[in-house]
């Protein structure tokens, strides 16, 4: 393996981290929300689910979707009502800011469990081993895994700190509420999206 291969395995891992999507929507309200320690817990719940979803495609999950297209279509289900259900109760979330509250953030399992049912993180996980890692060189899918793992967390901890800066001026909570719902639109657009892909 090339040493020219860790710059592009890096970007791409940035890229794919750090572009909005339904998990990024999740670390901003979180960080919104609640203390910074707690979306913590969501990024890496979110981060290690993907590390595993991306061994897993790698080691080739991926191919047991062509061969049992019901599986692909029970995951599409499944991620599309995993999603509105995350982005109800998003809208449904009072707009009121919580320290050791009472709401509850959304976990570690959440986090992790979201990335498996992540449209995103699949196609990601598929076109990154596809162009970065060879089936004959077990090495480059563990090289580059390693290389997602510090950019992953630290592409969705960005998220979750621009929430919490966010948090900082805004004050009111029908602005938070605002807030709230607009990113839970986008986070039901997302899910949506998967009936037309």
């Amino acid at each position: 393996m090339s040493v020219s291969l860790l710059l592009p395995m890096s970007a791409f891992a940035l890229a794919a981290s750090i572009s909005p999507g339904p998990v990024n929507l999740i670390c901003l309200s979180s960080g919104t929300h609640y203390p910074i320690a707690k979306g913590l817990i969501f990024v890496t719940g979110a981060t290690l689910g993907f590390l595993a979803l991306f061994l897993a495609i790698g080691a080739g999950l991926y191919s047991l979707l062509n061969v049992v297209p019901l599986l692909e279509e029970v995951l599409r289900w499944a991620g599309l009502l995993f999603l509105l259900y995350l982005s109800y109760q998003l809208f449904q979330h009072d707009g009121s800011v919580h320290g050791q509250g009472t709401d509850k953030p959304p976990g570690f399992m959440t986090g992790a469990m979201m990335q498996w049912l992540n449209p995103k993180a699949w196609l990601a996980s598929a076109a990154g081993i596809g162009a970065y890692t060879s089936s004959s060189d077990p090495y480059q899918l563990w090289l580059f895994a390693a290389l997602y793992l510090p950019i992953c967390w630290l592409s969705l901890a960005s998220w979750v700190y621009a929430g919490a800066f966010l948090r900082r001026y805004i004050h009111r909570p029908f602005v938070l509420l605002t807030i709230n719902r607009t990113l839970a639109a986008g986070l039901a657009a997302s899910a949506i999206f998967l009936l037309f892909e």
